[in-house]
């Protein structure tokens, strides 16, 4: 199987983080947007497609990617982020992501992985940020449990 990690990471390198860990156990490289090409993305088996969130969205840069690969079969993709807060009802960020993936081809895997992660962002950034510390051991040892039953998965 191949597999290929793409991340967009700005601020602290909270997600950097999580997609390192998540490259590590699949065995992938971890780019960014602005180095992948639709080429190496239609090569991987496996795809994962992740970034912070910022006011519940996620990295520009990550969705024009998206949004621009043409429509045609691919294979698997997966989903991860990093916030400071939780995804709430009212904006389904995540599962926005997935619905774009799937217009492009993409099977999506149901489980996406998401934990918190150093957030300075507005008014966070008057107090020092919440989340200090994130994402954890903790964190890193949970996206490395996801990354296992990732590759349980496509066996």
């Amino acid at each position: 199987m191949s597999a290929l990690v793409i991340c967009a990471s700005k601020h602290h390198g909270n997600t950097r983080k999580v997609a390192d860990r998540i490259g590590d156990v699949l065995n992938a490289s971890v780019l960014t947007p602005s180095e992948v090409t639709p080429d190496r993305i239609d090569a991987a088996d496996v795809v994962g497609f992740g970034s912070g969130v910022y006011w519940m969205a996620f990295e520009p840069d990550l969705v024009r990617l998206v949004r621009g690969l043409t429509a045609k079969p691919r294979g698997t993709a997966f989903v991860y982020a990093t916030s400071g807060l939780p995804e709430t009802p009212l904006r389904r960020y995540t599962r926005d992501l997935a619905g774009l993936l799937t217009d492009a081809g993409f099977q999506v895997v149901p489980e996406v992985f998401h934990c918190r992660g150093l957030d300075t962002m507005g008014p966070f950034g008057l107090v020092g940020g919440m989340n200090k510390g994130r994402p954890s051991a903790t964190d890193l040892a949970a996206a490395d449990a996801f990354a296992r039953r990732l590759l349980a998965q496509e066996g």
